[in-house]
C-alpha cells in the first residue's frame, strides 16, 4: 500500500521523527552501493540519483524503492512494516576547495515490531484505560542514509540493521546492495580481525606458544591500536611480533585472507578509534583453567609463569598491590 502524495508535517513531529530516524547512526562505518555490472543497474542506486538530480521526482522514485523492498524481502520469514523514504536537507559543510557546500542525504527506514502500549485519560470522576499498538521511538528496525556525495563511487552511506530475526542478509545485500567503503575503519577493522585470527588459530598450529604468549600478543596489539595515531605495518609487526619467523607466517597468513575474501587490507593507514572501540571486545585475553579459574591478563607478560608439579599443571602470579 502506497500512499499517493508526500507526508507534511508540523515541525514539532519534524523534530521528533528526526531524532528517531537519525539517532539510529552510531557507527562510523561506512558504505557503498555496487553492482554486479553497472551502477544504475542497483535499483536503489538509481532511484536516489535521480531524486538528487530532481526532487520532483521524490515520489515517484520513493515509490520504485518500496516495491523493490517488496520483491527483496520474498524471504516468508521477513516481517512486515511500515517503509519511510525521507529527503534531509545537509548543513553547510566546507570541502577541500574551501567553500561551503551543503550535502543533503536520502534515509530509507523500515519499522517492523509494533509493540503494546496503554491510553489513560480522565472520564468524568475517573480515568479510563485502553491498550493499543504502534511504533516504539526507542530504537528504528531497519534503517540507510545516503549521503549526495561520491556519486561515481556508489555514495557515501550509513547503514543499520537492529532486527534480524527474519532474513539477516535482504537488508544489506538483496534490497540496498551495499559493501563496506574501503576507508581507515575499514583497514583498522580488517587488520584487528586478521591478526586475533593469527593469533588464535594460525600462531599455536606453527609455534609453541602458550595461553599466556597468545594473551600478550593481544594486549600488545590492542595498546599498538591504543596509542597510535597511524598504522605502520613494519611498525606493528616489529613491535608486537618481533620474531622475523612470526613475522614472515604472519604476513604469508594475511595474503591468504585477503585472497580469500577478496580484499585488499592498506599497510599504511590512519587508525579509526571508533573501530578500534568496537574490535577490542573480542581482544579479551583470559585462559580458562578447567571449570574452576579464569585468568584475565591485561599487561607484562613476565609477572606470570606456567609450569607443572606432581600435582598438576599451575600457574604462578607475581604482583606488587592486592585490590
Amino acid at each position: 500500500m502506497l500512499s499517493q502524495e508526500e507526508l507534511q508535517l508540523e515541525d514539532d513531529m519534524k523534530e521528533l521523527l528526526g531524532n528517531y530516524f537519525l539517532s539510529a547512526f552510531k557507527s562510523e562505518e561506512q558504505f557503498q552501493f555496487y553492482s554486479d555490472s553497472y551502477l544504475v543497474n542497483n535499483p536503489v542506486y538509481s532511484s536516489v540519483s535521480e531524486i538528487f538530480e530532481d526532487k520532483d521526482k521524490f515520489q515517484w522514485e520513493s515509490e520504485n524503492i518500496a516495491k523493490h523492498l517488496y520483491e527483496a524481502a520474498e524471504n516468508p520469514r521477513v516481517q512486515a512494516g511500515e517503509l519511510f523514504v525521507v529527503y534531509f536537507q545537509g548543513e553547510a559543510i566546507e570541502s577541500a576547495d574551501g567553500e561551503n557546500k551543503p550535502i543533503d542525504s536520502i534515509g530509507i527506514f523500515k519499522t517492523e515490531k509494533r509493540e503494546s502500549f496503554l491510553k489513560i485519560f480522565p472520564q468524568d470522576d475517573t480515568f479510563d484505560i485502553e491498550k493499543d499498538q504502534g511504533i516504539s521511538l526507542s530504537k528504528i528496525d531497519k534503517a540507510a542514509l545516503i549521503y549526495n556525495n561520491d556519486k561515481e563511487s556508489g555514495y557515501i552511506l550509513s547503514v543499520v540493521d537492529n532486527n534480524k530475526n527474519g532474513d539477516m542478509y535482504y537488508w544489506f545485500e538483496d534490497f540496498l546492495k551495499v559493501k563496506q567503503r574501503d576507508d581507515e575503519y575499514f583497514h583498522t577493522q580488517e587488520t584487528l580481525t586478521v591478526y586475533k585470527d593469527f593469533i588464535t588459530q594460525k600462531l599455536p598450529e606453527e609455534f609453541e606458544v602458550s595461553k599466556a604468549d597468545q594473551a600478550d600478543f593481544l594486549n600488545k596489539s590492542i595498546n599498538f591500536f591504543k596509542e597510535k595515531e597511524e598504522f605502520k605495518y613494519d611498525d606493528f609487526v616489529k613491535e608486537v611480533l618481533e620474531d622475523e619467523n612470526v613475522i614472515e607466517s604472519f604476513s604469508n597468513f594475511k595474503s591468504d585472507y585477503e585472497q580469500d575474501m577478496q580484499i585488499s587490507i592498506s599497510e599504511d593507514f590512519p587508525i579509526n578509534t571508533q573501530a578500534v572501540k568496537k574490535q577490542q571486545r573480542h581482544f579479551k585475553s583470559i585462559i580458562k583453567l578447567d571449570k574452576n579459574f579464569h585468568i584475565y591478563i591485561h599487561g607484562d607478560r613476565k609477572m606470570i609463569e606456567t609450569g607443572q608439579d606432581e600435582k598438576g599443571k599451575y600457574y604462578r602470579l607475581y604482583f606488587e598491590e592486592e585490590k
